[in-house]
């Protein structure tokens, strides 16, 4: 990425197909900020982040990630330099790969590990199993690993590709609270070390924006709801709007707790 440049900027973005399911998205990440993509179901986050990975080619606009702008690069190279953390990933990994290859096999950009490894490279992975906090877990299979053990290893499997950016795609879901509190404290370790990607965050649950998150971009059928710094949207009234339901937001300990007001009773 040249110096200077946004890691992500998206200008005018529209995608239809047979209708339009992203319209007029402007959206700039900056190299230091640390995002997350809100939005209820349906606001267009997963679309979002397919177009952004060039999965979902746009029918107007502008797309550059990293410096690299969609119809002039290898989007195929690309992605080689993004992390992405999504359950869709979790669906293809073998019961029985040990989470050193899950991790290895992120310098490959594949799913499963096939071939002769060069022993830096296994060093390398041991690393950074290390770093996401799962050495104990090198020599355990996938099948015995639990939720959050696994997030945690996908994220060392894209770490181990050394991205600039590492979007994770609601990686909360499926954790019961406990495991979820703590991979968000491991999320914001990572978030603040000294060699951090840009973190991208998409989910529906404000109580998951860690500290560390600077930024929001709220999502509403397909448009940009609002977009900025987090105490600047993250307010009853916008999230309101946005859900389509009355809320309150409170900020408690540093995170953001939503709650549904609830309607009136009726009387018969």
């Amino acid at each position: 990425m040249a110096r200077g440049k946004p890691v992500i900027a998206v200008s005018g973005l529209r995608v239809v197909r047979d209708a339009a399911i992203l319209n007029q998205i402007d959206w700039q990440v900056d190299k230091g900020q640390h995002w997350v993509v809100l939005g209820r179901n349906g606001s267009g986050k997963t679309s979002l982040l397919r177009a952004l990975t060039g999965y979902l080619p746009p029918t107007e606009g502008s797309i550059a990630v990293l410096g690299e702008t969609y119809g002039r690069s290898d989007w195929r190279e690309l992605r080689k330099r993004i992390g992405i953390v999504s359950s869709s990933i979790h669906q293809m990994m073998a019961d029985n790969e040990k989470a050193l290859n899950t991790v290895l096999s992120g310098r490959y950009a594949q799913i499963g590990l096939w071939g002769e490894v060069p022993s830096a490279q296994r060093r390398e992975a041991a690393r950074i199993l290390k770093r996401v906090e799962c050495d104990y877990l090198r020599e355990r299979p996938w099948a015995h690993l639990s939720q959050g053990e696994r997030q945690r290893v996908l994220i060392g499997r894209a770490l181990m590709a050394r991205p600039r950016l590492l979007i994770l795609d609601e990686p909360c879901a499926g954790l019961d609270p406990a495991a979820r509190e703590h991979f968000l404290q491991f999320l914001e370790r990572l978030a603040r070390g000294p060699a951090a990607p840009a973190l991208v965050l998409v989910t529906h649950h404000t109580e998951e924006i860690t500290a560390s998150f600077s930024h929001v971009l709220v999502l509403k059928d397909g448009r940009v709801a609002a977009s900025g710094p987090k105490a600047q949207i993250l307010n009853s009234r916008l999230l309101s709007d946005a859900f389509g339901v009355p809320v309150r937001i409170r900020r408690v300990q540093g995170r953001y707790l939503l709650s549904v007001r609830p309607r009136p009773a009726v009387v018969l």
